[in-house]
């Protein structure tokens, strides 16, 4: 799927956001359809086929992450939360509910165009290549390989493990929890200082400049991306 000419679904209440998103998407050649409520949103879904949701949280008829919920019961599209709840709970609750990234309004346009690129291109199946590329970071999946500017770096099997749900999620928000869980397993979810300890390994072996990473993304309270 090409990022350009993909199809966008607005979920949300407001119509000078959705009017807004409609002109702005449009004319970076998105096909966009809207639904002011979540019941309509649902329905649009299944009928419009979205390449990607846009959803607001704070819906008239459903809760936008009772909407979410129910999406992801039968679909794997991405989905960005665009609201003006901003703490940080909420965007856990939200991440862990399964949106793939969370922009809080009032939102710059040239951030979300990127968070939508980013979406789309993990979508498109990065997770089915056998060799991921960010820039000069390349992971061998078949090979448990990982390189930076074409010289073998070696990892621990936990770091291993920790770059690779980042990079088969690139792009998408992954939370300090589903971290902990997909790595360290179940009921390793509230050692949130011993991710930080990894993060920060890795971040050593893979980065130009450890205290100003470009792969590794640390999203404040919530937790890491990999780009």
């Amino acid at each position: 799927m090409e990022t350009k000419g993909a199809r966008i679904l607005v979920v949300d209440d407001e119509r000078q956001i959705r009017r807004l998103l409609q002109v702005a998407l449009t004319g970076y050649g998105y096909e966009v359809e809207e639904a002011p409520g979540g019941q309509e949103g649902l329905v649009k879904a299944a009928t419009f086929r979205p390449d990607l949701v846009i959803l607001d949280l704070g819906l008239p008829d459903l809760d936008g992450l009772e909407v979410l919920r129910r999406l992801r019961e039968w679909s794997r599209v991405p989905v960005i939360i665009l609201s003006v709840r901003e703490q940080e709970r909420d965007k856990i609750v939200a991440l862990d509910a399964g949106a793939d990234d969370y922009v809080t309004k009032p939102f710059g346009m040239g951030e979300l165009l990127a968070r939508i690129r980013a979406a789309l291109r993990h979508a498109a199946g990065m997770e089915k290549e056998p060799v991921l590329r960010f820039g000069d970071l390349v992971i061998d999946l078949a090979g448990r390989r990982v390189a930076v500017e074409d010289r073998e770096v070696k990892l621990t099997p936990t770091e291993y493990e920790l770059l690779k749900n980042l990079a088969i999620h690139a792009g998408k928000v992954l939370t300090h929890r589903q971290l902990l869980r997909a790595v360290w397993g179940p009921g390793s979810e509230s050692d949130i200082h011993y991710l930080r300890v990894y993060v920060g390994q890795l971040r050593r072996k893979i980065e130009a400049d450890p205290s100003r990473p470009r792969h590794i993304i640390t999203e404040p309270g919530v937790g890491y991306r990999l780009l």
